[in-house]
């Protein structure tokens, strides 16, 4: 995993679903049968384990057996799980509004306007450094996001205020949002849970998360009619059918769209007493 230059989080992922198969065969995963694999699968599915994770897992023990113990033919039973496509949930802007003014300080206020005014994931909002905010070019440089890709993400004034108070308050040297440790940077769990904190406390649904705020982000340029390839740049997307997606909630453009039976002719009925032409 090295040599492929792996991240950390998918290297933990991989062994993290080794670790299961040899919990579930109670002996070393190396020594697994195709007949095996199936049955992990299929003991995977049974305890209600998502699609996402029993796709993740697939990966992972495919890697293990093909690339790790060259035994490609030991996973021809492992089958990827159709994951369906549902819609993003978004807020309203009023609802970004009050789940901003609930964050519990200024430090999780400003990371969360982060994943909202910028549109970044959490890993992203997380691994941010205060170098990487250029007030001259209203610029974040978004180093090694996903895909291990660099990219730039809009800074708003009002968001660079918001990370000003924060550097005054704390000075911080190297990670804009630190840890506990002053060391490292907040990790995604905490960011999640100050999230839901805040999602709490202002009254919001129990599913609001981090990525909701990014979510929320592409759907509210969308609709005030930002090209959606402009759109796809910032959030860092590969591919533009993923951005397209936000089409399908932005309301505001949906209810501004005329159906075209406003466009027919209409037609005036005829009186019961008037003779047919």
């Amino acid at each position: 995993m090295s040599v492929r230059r792996f991240t950390a989080d998918t290297q933990r992922e991989y062994t993290r679903a080794v670790k299961r198969l040899a919990t579930f065969l109670g002996r070393s995963p190396d020594s697994a049968t195709p007949e095996e694999l199936r049955s992990f699968q299929l003991h995977l599915t049974a305890t209600g384990v998502r699609p996402p994770t029993i796709n993740a897992t697939v990966t992972a023990l495919r890697f293990f057996f093909k690339v790790t113990l060259d035994r490609p033919e030991t996973t021809r039973h492992l089958v990827f799980v159709y994951e369906p496509r549902k819609l993003p949930r978004v807020l309203s802007p009023e609802e970004v509004l009050r789940l901003l003014e609930a964050a519990p300080g200024p430090k999780h206020k400003a990371a969360l306007s982060v994943a909202y005014g910028a549109g970044l994931r959490a890993m992203e909002v997380v691994a941010l450094k205060v170098c990487d905010v250029d007030s001259k070019r209203m610029m974040i440089r978004v180093e090694q996001g996903k895909g291990r890709k660099d990219r730039f993400a809009m800074l708003s004034p009002q968001l660079l205020e918001l990370l000003r108070d924060w550097w005054r308050i704390a000075h911080p040297e190297v990670w804009m949002f630190p840890g506990r440790d002053r060391i490292n940077p907040m990790t995604t769990r905490q960011l999640n849970r100050v999230c839901h904190m805040a999602a709490e406390l202002a009254g919001l649904p129990t599913w609001v998360a981090p990525h909701t705020l990014r979510h929320s982000f592409a759907t509210h340029l969308l609709e005030q009619r930002i090209d959606i390839r402009v759109i796809q740049v910032l959030l860092g997307h590969a591919k533009l059918d993923t951005t397209a997606r936000y089409t399908h909630v932005a309301t505001n453009i949906i209810r501004e769209v005329m159906s075209p039976l406003d466009k027919l002719t209409p037609l005036v009925p005829k009186k019961k007493d008037e003779p047919p032409a």
